[in-house]
């Protein structure tokens, strides 16, 4: 009986081919939980948002309206949503996960939500790419300013 052997050529594509798919496993996103992205330092003194919703009107409370700064915004990591103030009492929201590769963005600074993970920049006024590598823009959320607070809508 003659049993055939894998060559060694066999045995180092087969570890090969292994090695590519779990680091592409590794790197993919599964859809939920965590997204992979780095914390910046301090990340965890922002605000979490309220999660509470008023009968009979307006969706779950974000945010104060006092914790977002003019010109500037607040990440609220555990909704995934940054709430940002363009021009005083104008506030807007956007998703908080930037569009390159998933990664939870990491500071509103300068007009501009920021993600750490490989540097893409968005408009506070808008959400349009001011920097790549993203080239989709961050999605709207609606929102609603009652009661000195920001609200889903």
């Amino acid at each position: 009986m003659n049993t055939a052997f894998p060559t060694r050529r066999t045995v180092l594509a087969a570890a090969g081919t292994t090695s590519a798919a779990l680091a592409l496993a590794a790197c993919g996103s599964s859809g939920g939980g965590d997204t992979g992205g780095e914390e910046s330092p301090g990340s965890g003194d922002q605000p979490t948002g309220k999660g509470t919703s008023e009968p009979g009107g307006g969706g779950a409370e974000l945010v104060s309206t006092s914790e977002v700064p003019e010109g500037g915004g607040t990440i609220l990591k555990e909704e995934k949503v940054v709430v940002t103030q363009p021009s005083a009492g104008e506030y807007k929201a956007f998703s908080a996960v930037c569009t390159h590769q998933g990664c939870v963005v990491s500071s509103v600074a300068d007009g501009s939500i920021n993600c750490a993970c490989h540097g893409s920049r968005f408009a506070v006024a808008d959400g349009s790419v001011q920097q790549g590598p993203a080239t989709q823009p961050l999605p709207a959320v609606k929102v609603s300013v009652r009661g000195g607070s920001v609200r889903r809508s």
